[in-house]
């Protein structure tokens, strides 16, 4: 974080109620900038892997937060999703954090709006009855949309808000359906306070 409070980026958190964070978590997160894996950085207390695109790799800024990836992901690929997905259920069995950013990429429209989720998160945390942790990232976008080549980057607040964790609230093949619409509901909601 010291690099980014360099260059004039400041963040302001708020909870909707205390974080354990020495419990496992599937770190949900909306995707508008570059700057979202340091905010997950920033705000995880504990060690946590990510799930994310192969091309992050390829990435001078961001390949330095996943140089220990964790679970690189090429996404026309089924092989490597099934990997991908296979890999993220054994560390979240061993009782370790999953970060995921379930709308899969960050919005090729600007400004960006929160788009419907893919199911693989949810899935994941209905399997291993891990609970979901809902983080809206507001203003991220306004300060680094993408890698910057469009828009240019500038100093800057970042609000972000965590959820309370939400627990998979049943079993079965439908279970993750359930989760994914209150999840994307509860961060829709909170969303909107800051881009109405």
């Amino acid at each position: 974080m010291a690099g980014i409070y360099a260059v004039g980026i400041r963040v302001q958190v708020k909870y909707e109620t205390p974080i354990d964070w020495s419990k496992n978590y599937v770190l949900c997160a909306n995707h508008t900038s570059f700057l979202d894996i340091t905010i997950l950085n920033y705000l995880c207390k504990y060690p946590f892997s990510f799930m994310g695109k192969i091309e992050l790799l390829n990435n001078p800024i961001t390949r330095i937060f996943f140089q220990t990836i964790d679970i690189p992901l090429k996404r026309d690929s089924k092989i490597s999703a099934f990997k991908a997905y296979k890999r993220a259920l054994e560390l979240l069995r061993e009782g370790k954090s999953l970060a995921i950013f379930p709308e899969g990429k960050i919005d090729d429209n600007y400004p960006p709006d929160l788009h419907h989720f893919k199911s693989g998160a949810f899935r994941m945390a209905s399997e291993n009855q891990t609970s979901i942790l809902p983080i809206v990232i507001q203003d991220a976008w306004q300060i680094l949309w993408d890698d910057g080549k469009t828009y240019g980057t500038k100093p800057g607040v970042i609000h972000v808000s965590v959820l309370a964790p939400i627990a998979p609230n049943a079993e079965g093949s439908e279970a993750f359906s359930s989760l994914e619409a209150e999840v994307y509901h509860k961060m829709r909601e909170a969303w909107k306070i800051y881009n109405k």
